[in-house]
């Protein structure tokens, strides 16, 4: 996949931001046309130089115990913890959100986070594949109707530190209340699947937070 400007808007440096996919597994192409339609580039990262060469990064779902195995044997492990610790914009959904926990629930002995968000999340809270739901949620800071969330053995967060904003919380049944959303900074993350409903405000969400990360010069 190469990056491909699609009504790009400018930012103030007179150059749009570049936003990376981790591209080791997962959702990785609908990931890049959510991108797409709120007007940034797109392009796979898989290698040092590819992330070298982005503004920002998602990291998708997956299974996250492999994806750290796969980030370390690439070469991308340590470069994303710098990039992250250096303040690049990164928007994690379900693994996604487990590899920028600080802190990891039923996880494997020799799991790795990327880290960078302070909290702590359950890994496969809701069960298994076969748990698998979707739901409503309300972000408010998102706007507009409440959005339909898909959960595929996902995470839940069980707390988070002083400076996380909590999101979106699962209303109803045995996960009420349970945080699905967060945001740190230049970091977000989500329990849910936004890039399989259609539903691209999460998304463009994050493109603004990626705007306004170049504006302030991070």
């Amino acid at each position: 996949m190469t990056a491909v400007r699609l009504d790009a808007r400018p930012a103030d440096s007179g150059r749009a931001p570049v936003i990376g996919v981790l591209a080791l597994q997962g959702d990785v192409r609908e990931h890049a046309r959510a991108v797409e339609s709120g007007g940034l580039a797109a392009t796979a990262v898989r290698r040092v130089a590819e992330l070298d060469a982005v503004d920002a990064l998602i990291v998708p779902g997956g299974e996250s115990t492999t994806m750290s195995k796969l980030a370390i044997a690439f070469e991308l492990f340590d470069p994303i913890r710098a990039r992250i610790a250096g303040g690049m914009p990164v928007y994690g959904s379900c693994a996604g959100m487990i590899m920028l926990a600080d802190r990891i629930l039923d996880g494997r002995s020799d799991q790795r986070a990327f880290g960078g968000i302070d909290m702590v999340v359950r890994r496969n809270a809701f069960g298994r594949q076969v748990d698998s739901f979707e739901t409503d949620l309300d972000l408010p800071d998102i706007g507009g109707d409440p959005l339909h969330a898909v959960f595929i053995r996902a995470p839940w967060v069980e707390s988070v530190g002083p400076d996380v904003h909590v999101l979106a919380r699962v209303a109803g049944g045995a996960a009420d209340g349970r945080i699905v959303a967060v945001r740190q900074g230049n970091l977000l993350a989500t329990a849910f699947h936004p890039e399989l409903t259609g539903d691209l405000r999460v998304h463009r969400y994050f493109v603004d937070m990626v705007r306004a990360a170049q504006r302030a010069g991070a």
